[in-house]
């Protein structure tokens, strides 16, 4: 995959991640534990079927089995984005989850600078800083005088970026290659990350409430919201640097915000759209910088 398939993949990415505010909007009765159960449940189940028509039976088993504490360890990441995100979006708005998911940047050209040595190229640090502006606009304007649910939802948000920057930090750790190392295969930590979301909410999801409706919804989430665009995530993890994942995953805060403004009716206010433009502003500046430079490079300086 070239770095510019790979740019397209992962905006392809979030616009899928982006679908979760509008479809947990048309919802009838499930509420917040049982969505995260039967998302996680639902992305668990699709992920045994995609990862076993990748690798195959006997592959799949021997990389749970073998992937050692690394691979638990995202497994483990990606469980606290899968719960922490749906718990949130049931407890406060879109886009106060959305924009509190959006620090991700930050933290990941942090953590990627502290555990791997990464030297982040100028027009990544200033993309950071102007996305940061942009973030920052959007959510003085969001908390202002919010009812303690609204802030209690933001700070359970805040566990997806903190989770997602050691993730992705993780994952540009175990791809470097090694001499004579095979590089580590990361894809089957998504689905321990489901069944370890589903596992720790299904005691609190009872008695279950969701209607076949909402169970349609619930499978659309767990299939196309979740178990396709993750795995699609950790494949694009080879090809593009961790703070620039982290910078294209801000679109999912433009699209998601899109979705239930038309969708579901809630309209942002004008600081959410003018922080908005800027964070999309930060992502152009900075693709556009990189194009030119060789992917390998690329994968290293951006």
């Amino acid at each position: 995959m070239t770095h510019r398939q790979a740019v397209l993949v992962m905006v392809a990415v979030t616009l899928m991640w982006s679908i979760a505010g509008i479809v947990t909007r048309h919802l009838e009765h499930a509420h917040s534990f049982e969505i995260t159960f039967w998302r996680s449940l639902f992305n668990a189940m699709a992920l045994l079927a995609l990862l076993t028509a990748l690798r195959g039976p006997h592959a799949l088993a021997r990389s749970l089995r073998e992937g050692g504490r690394l691979l638990w360890l995202s497994g483990a990441c990606w469980s606290v984005m899968f719960t922490a995100f749906m718990l949130a979006i049931t407890l406060t708005t879109v886009a106060n989850v959305l924009i509190t998911m959006s620090i991700a940047p930050l933290l990941t050209a942090l953590a990627a600078r502290v555990a791997l040595g990464h030297r982040l190229r100028p027009h990544t640090w200033a993309a950071i800083v102007v996305a940061g502006i942009g973030i920052g606009w959007m959510y003085a304007s969001e908390v202002r005088g919010a009812a303690p649910r609204h802030v209690l939802g933001t700070v359970v948000a805040l566990a997806v970026p903190i989770a997602g920057a050691v993730n992705w930090t993780l994952m540009q750790h175990v791809s470097r290659p090694r001499p004579g190392a095979p590089v580590p295969d990361m894809l089957p930590a998504v689905l321990v990350g489901a069944l370890l979301s589903a596992a720790a909410t299904l005691p609190l999801a009872l008695p279950f409430a969701a209607t076949v409706a909402d169970l349609r919804w619930l499978g659309l989430l767990g299939v196309v919201q979740l178990a396709i665009p993750c795995l699609l995530a950790v494949r694009v993890a080879q090809v593009l640097s961790a703070a620039e994942i982290s910078l294209l995953a801000l679109l999912e805060v433009v699209f998601g915000v899109a979705w239930v403004w038309f969708g579901a009716g809630e309209a942002p206010p004008p600081a959410v759209l003018g922080g908005g433009a800027l964070v999309l502003g930060a992502l152009a500046a900075n693709e556009l910088a990189a194009l030119g430079r060789p992917s390998e490079l690329r994968s290293r300086m951006s």
